[in-house]
């Protein structure tokens, strides 16, 4: 299984990457040791996760992702979480 994230950095700003094991990375950008970008950004927190089945779909939806304005990346984090309420009220 591969990952593709969003992170909000303490700036507010976003960061999108891609991970085979998402808490392991999570924690290495918390500790300095991720992308450049996150690393004067600290701390930073995880607002957004998809699952996808190969490395060539994630890192296609990662620059997908990449390419959306911040409003659209604002809108695809809201709809997520949006939909996880829901499913969860279902429950």
């Amino acid at each position: 299984m591969f990952y593709v994230y969003i992170l909000e950095c303490q700036d507010k700003t976003l960061y999108t990457g891609y991970t085979v094991d998402l808490d392991n990375r999570l924690l290495a950008h918390n500790q300095g040791q991720g992308a450049k970008y996150t690393r004067g950004r600290l701390p930073v927190k995880l607002v957004y996760q998809e699952s996808l089945d190969s490395k060539s779909e994630a890192m296609k939806r990662e620059i997908s992702i990449k390419k959306l304005s911040r409003k659209e990346k604002i809108d695809l984090i809201f709809n997520m979480q949006k939909n996880r309420r829901t499913l969860c009220h279902l429950k």
